[in-house]
């Protein structure tokens, strides 16, 4: 299962440009060049990530395979039980971690590492559509929130009930366009 995975043949020569540059990221003359010293540690820590899916993928893999061996050869009940359980968990985990790595190798938008400055209005409907604005607003607030980025309202124009006719914001954090673009 492990050997023909295209998949994982894929990932075997990004995990070569992965060490290459962890070697460089610690070389004094590429320290010295910040520009290509920025870019290198950006790729580094994309990288990063994609080895990481990469290691729980065969980690998945690899547990696949033992459970499959232990139902196959193993007289003891329990451990037969304990084997299928692991196997239903990881198939289950096999495709999603698959599709997570599928998406990290989708090339990345430069764009995406930007900030985002947003604006909601509460346009036609009066009162009910500041509401909604309002709710919006809050909605957007508590995403941000949950994803640690930093939020800071740029101006604000609120509705006579509550709500805003107007809000203005900016949004600050790791990726932030990339997510919020769609």
């Amino acid at each position: 299962m492990i050997d023909n995975n295209n998949i994982l043949q894929k990932l075997d020569g990004l995990e070569a440009r992965y060490e290459e540059v962890s070697t460089l990221i610690t070389d004094p003359s590429v320290i010295a060049d910040q520009s290509r010293y920025v870019k290198l540690t950006k790729e580094y820590k994309d990288l990063g990530d994609i080895m990481d899916a990469r290691r729980r993928y065969i980690n998945c893999l690899t547990t696949i395979k033992e459970a499959k061996d232990i139902i196959a050869n193993e007289s003891d009940a329990e451990m037969k039980e304990m084997a299928r359980e692991e196997l239903a968990e990881n198939e289950e985990l096999q495709p999603k971690l698959e599709e997570e790595i599928k998406i990290l190798l989708v090339p990345k938008d430069p764009e995406d590492a930007k900030n985002v400055q947003m604006e909601i209005r509460g346009g036609a409907g009066g009162d009910e559509a500041a509401l909604f604005a309002g709710d919006l607003f809050n909605m957007y607030k508590r995403y941000c929130d949950k994803k640690g980025w930093k939020l800071s309202i740029t101006s604000v124009s609120e509705g006579a009930v509550g709500g805003f006719k107007e809000i203005d914001f900016a949004v600050e954090g790791e990726n932030v366009y990339g997510t919020l673009k769609y």
